[in-house]
């Protein structure tokens, strides 16, 4: 059946000598502080790296939207100092940033680049080799079945710990009562590239255990270190570039001084990219679901676009009238309280792995097909792990490789699509047809061919 629909989507600026590539980074800073010393280089390197347009702001950020809308960056960087980056600063720069059309959705891949000092953003800016996420350690059950090698301490089972090497299937060994030498020497010596955390937290601590007694990870002006349940401390130096997400910790990405664990993990544990919460967290969908879009579909998304699929889903389901009021109340609360912090055009992916759905954009002319193939039988939409909050049920996301201001629906509209200028969104069936396609194609027009 051939359904067709003509949607126009909302574009601030649609003129017809647009050019998309060549306008499609942006970096947002203040007039303070592109004028002080230390910190301009930051900017510079971005701009060198990215051929970026430099928009200055002062007061608040929101004063940037029209320059914004008028050059609707694929790409933002917001470049601010510690000082700057406060839970207010994140609130405003989500805000902001869904502000560019009309649609409820967030329209450009931002970050927010700061570090423990000047120094340490311009390591962050510089850095260009991407990563690719082959070691996984965690301090909370995640499918190491999905990454190449990985371990996880469990925050909820005394002693459980599991491993997985490469090449071999998961096993559960004995862990140590408290393990916070067994995270510092994690960090230090195993070098993972991705870390995983959970669990009660402060700006300036986390607490590794959560239903036993159990040692923490603390920060002090910049430096991270371990302190366990008897008092004893362990140094922490961790020096390989990595990616970090706190998906279930309070206040992880608030940054209150200069002793905020953020700026600890950036700055001593070379962690190039984080999310993290600035409120303490109850809800957690904006957190937890980063396992179901990046850990969870290996090689599909970088850390940046895995953030933004899970907030599209978020901006989805809140503007979902079946949605129940209390989960509205808990999406509400997710939208503008977790952090992106790093450059959002570096890229940080895991190895291909396995995948429980094929997912495929492919293009011919102006027509677009996204294919989803189940690779897993009855079970390929099925919730993977369970283990957080609000896990599972994520709809289909793939992000269009040029933004198109109409999209003429022609096949699939029984799938309820959403289609905007830069993605499409399928919501997930709750139960997989073996006997249907899970197809949707569209013709669209561009901006900048």
């Amino acid at each position: 059946m051939k359904h067709k629909l003509i949607i126009t989507l909302a574009m601030a600026m649609a003129s017809s000598n647009f050019c998309f590539a060549a306008n499609d980074y942006a970096v947002v800073v203040s007039k303070a502080t592109y004028a002080d010393k230390d910190w301009k280089p930051v900017v510079t390197a971005l701009v060198k790296k990215h051929g970026a347009n430099v928009i200055e702001f002062e007061g608040n950020v929101t004063g940037t939207l029209g320059k914004l809308r008028g050059q609707f960056p694929r790409h933002t960087c917001f470049v601010a100092t510690p000082k700057e980056a406060t839970g207010d600063f994140v609130a405003a720069v989500h805000q902001l940033t869904r502000a560019l059309d009309e649609d409820p959705f967030t329209d450009t891949f931002w970050g927010v680049l700061t570090g423990y000092n000047a120094a340490n953003a311009l390591a962050i800016a510089k850095h260009s080799n991407p990563l690719t996420v082959r070691k996984v350690a965690s301090g909370t059950e995640i499918a190491l079945e999905f990454v190449t090698e990985g371990l996880w301490y469990d925050e909820l089972v005394k002693n459980k710990f599991v491993r997985k090497k490469v090449g071999s299937k998961a096993e559960q060994l004995r862990g140590p009562d408290d393990t916070t030498e067994a995270f510092a020497k994690v960090l230090t010596d195993y070098e993972p590239d991705l870390f995983i955390t959970s669990g009660h937290a402060t700006e300036g601590g986390w607490q590794i255990g959560f239903r036993y007694r159990n040692g923490f990870l603390k920060s002090k002006g910049g430096q991270m270190f371990g302190v366990d349940s008897r008092r004893k401390r362990f140094e922490i130096k961790s020096t390989n570039p990595k990616v970090y997400l706190p998906i279930g910790n309070c206040l992880m990405g608030n940054i209150n001084g200069p002793d905020a664990m953020a700026l600890a993990w950036m700055n001593d544990v070379s962690v190039m990219q984080m999310i993290g919460y600035t409120k303490p967290t109850w809800f957690g969908y904006q957190g937890w679901g980063l396992l179901d879009y990046y850990v969870e579909q290996p090689g599909r998304y970088t850390m940046n676009e895995a953030f933004f699929a899970n907030h599209h889903a978020l901006i989805h389901r809140l503007s979902d009238s079946a949605t129940p009021a209390r989960d509205k109340q808990g999406l509400q609360f997710d939208r503008d309280v977790v952090a992106f912090y790093g450059d959002p055009k570096w890229a940080a992916k895991l190895a291909p792995g396995k995948l429980a759905y094929g997912q495929t954009l492919t293009r011919e002319g102006n027509t677009f097909t996204l294919e989803i193939t189940p690779n897993l039988g009855a079970k390929s939409f099925a919730t993977v792990n369970s283990n957080g909050s609000q896990r599972g049920g994520r709809p289909f996301v793939a992000f269009l490789p040029q933004r198109i201001t109409q999209a003429e629906l022609l096949e699939g509209g029984d799938f309820s699509p959403v289609i905007t200028d830069d993605f499409i969104l399928i919501p997930r069936p709750a139960k997989c047809d073996l006997k249907r396609a899970y197809r949707v194609k569209f013709r669209a027009d561009d901006l900048g061919l």
